[in-house]
């Protein structure tokens, strides 16, 4: 597990935040925070992926904003870097939005997003 110096690689809205932080308090202890990563999939190559973890792993950047706890995969450290995660919701759904700099397409349901170095 390591704290990225300097600028973390995500950052968290208040919204998503506060997500974040009552997802961890239901958990009785039992999260330690939220892991998010990407796989490919979907139509437009890679989706997103977000987790409870139990710990960090050993090459987890780790990000601690406003009491919120989350985990960036080694894997997906360089298709996140700069992206804001957001949390709506709304009379049809809710969910994290994620507001990623390095997506070159999207595809129109929003489920999936390409980035020009996958």
């Amino acid at each position: 597990m390591f704290a990225m110096p300097g600028k973390p690689p995500v950052t968290l809205t208040e919204a998503a935040a506060r997500e974040v932080r009552r997802l961890i308090e239901e958990s009785d202890g039992r999260v330690f925070g939220l892991r998010i990563g990407v796989r490919k999939g979907g139509c437009a190559g890679m989706e997103y992926t977000m987790d409870y973890a139990e710990e960090a792993g050993p090459h987890d950047a780790v990000v601690e904003q406003d009491g919120a706890r989350v985990l960036i995969a080694p894997t997906a450290q360089m298709f996140l870097f700069g992206t804001e995660i957001d949390y709506k919701s709304s009379l049809l759904e809710s969910g994290f939005v994620f507001n990623n700099p390095n997506v070159t397409e999207a595809c129109g349901c929003g489920e999936s997003v390409k980035f020009a170095n996958a």
